[in-house]
């Protein structure tokens, strides 16, 4: 274990990576809160939690005081089962997504002994992910118990029905983020037919009830200038979303390359960003991966956020589907640790250049000899 803190303590040196991600969590926080200042139950709920992501943010600083690095981020794929089949969908390309019945994937109870590791660990967001997250209704009841943890839910908004309404009442550490590309053209191109009249009605009862919802925006050549426009956002805005995430398109296969952001538009979505954050404040703008060169490289691999899949293995990533640990043979805490994750966090992988979306989906190669050294014991 001293071998593996000098290791992180090293990567990490001189990126102050630790103090980007804290801070971009209180920030998000933050903005949360403000967000949500017209709607006082939200409010006192936002200030909880930015009360439990101190404490946390503590928990974080002081493993890394002892060389150890804690990422504020988990994301959890807690179903391979999903009812659309999305144009381009990385997942079903990784064949992480199935339309045959799920087998041996994690129980309810399983991912809550994670959750509560996650907690024990200054985690402070789990990103619920699938598949479609809807369908595992248990899992998600389970993370309403976890308070202190704040649990955006990727979700195609097909499932939600009026029980999923109530508990997301009661359960404010819940929160819907549902995928929307664009118009309703665009949408329903993508996602299917009536899609998006769908998540408009969504959007309308969220509104309706009070709670807080988000969207998320898969961003691509075709369409950054329209999804970061007044009129896309406007729209949104006024129909109660409060969280607008955007993700840009990793191609997974090569006819779908010329689909990925360039690195000028990137920076047209990083520009924008930042503009919102300071003419729009009544919702939080977030980009996944975002400006990895802020950060030193990319933030995967534990170092800013890791994935279980549904079967828990512990992963890089979701775009990077390759796993030495399962949680359900040992902890958290241990799959972090993993011989996998070590090599990609003390190699260059993670700062290497690529031509956007996502590094080590583009240097699968590399990570593939990673792991058929580790398997040879070399």
């Amino acid at each position: 274990m001293d071998n593996m803190n000098k290791i992180n303590q090293q990567t990490f040196e001189g990126t102050d990576l630790q103090g980007y991600l804290t801070e971009g969590v209180e920030r998000i926080v933050g903005e949360a809160v403000r967000a949500t200042f017209k709607n006082p139950r939200e409010s006192m709920f936002m200030l909880k939690f930015a009360a439990a992501s101190r404490t946390a943010s503590k928990k974080r600083r002081k493993a890394e005081d002892k060389g150890e690095h804690i990422p504020p981020f988990l994301i959890a794929s807690i179903t391979s089962k999903c009812n659309l089949h999305c144009s381009g969908c990385y997942s079903r390309c990784n064949h992480a997504t199935v339309d045959s019945e799920p087998v041996k994937q994690l129980t309810a109870e399983e991912w809550l002994r994670i959750f509560n590791e996650a907690d024990d660990m200054g985690i402070s967001f789990i990103l619920l992910a699938g598949g479609e997250p809807m369908l595992r209704r248990d899992i998600i009841e389970a993370a309403g118990k976890k308070q202190n943890i704040l649990f955006p839910i990727f979700t195609n908004g097909t499932y939600i029905d009026d029980r999923y309404f109530q508990l997301f009442d009661k359960c404010r550490n819940l929160v819907p983020v549902m995928s929307i590309e664009g118009n309703r053209e665009i949408t329903d191109a993508r996602r299917g037919e009536g899609i998006y009249d769908r998540l408009l009605a969504n959007m309308k009862e969220f509104k309706k009830r009070g709670l807080i919802f988000g969207a998320s925006v898969t961003v691509t050549t075709q369409n950054y200038k329209d999804v970061t426009s007044e009129d896309f956002l406007g729209k949104l805005s006024e129909s109660g979303c409060k969280a607008v995430i955007f993700v840009e398109y990793v191609p997974v296969t090569k006819e779908s390359r010329e689909l990925a952001p360039t690195d000028e538009e990137r920076e047209h979505l990083s520009r924008e960003i930042q503009r919102l954050r300071e003419t729009s404040p009544e919702m939080v703008y977030i980009s996944f991966p975002g400006d990895e060169k802020s950060t030193g490289g990319c933030v995967a691999a534990g170092r800013g956020f890791f994935h279980i899949n549904s079967h828990g293995g512990a992963e890089p990533c979701p775009f990077s589907p390759y796993s030495d640990v399962n949680v359900r043979n040992t902890s958290l805490h241990q799959a972090l640790h993993s011989p996998l994750f070590t090599a990609l966090q003390s190699g260059d992988i993670l700062l290497d250049d690529h031509e956007g979306g996502c590094v080590l989906y583009e240097k699968k190669d590399q990570v593939e000899a990673l792991m058929a050294g580790i398997n040879t014991g070399i």
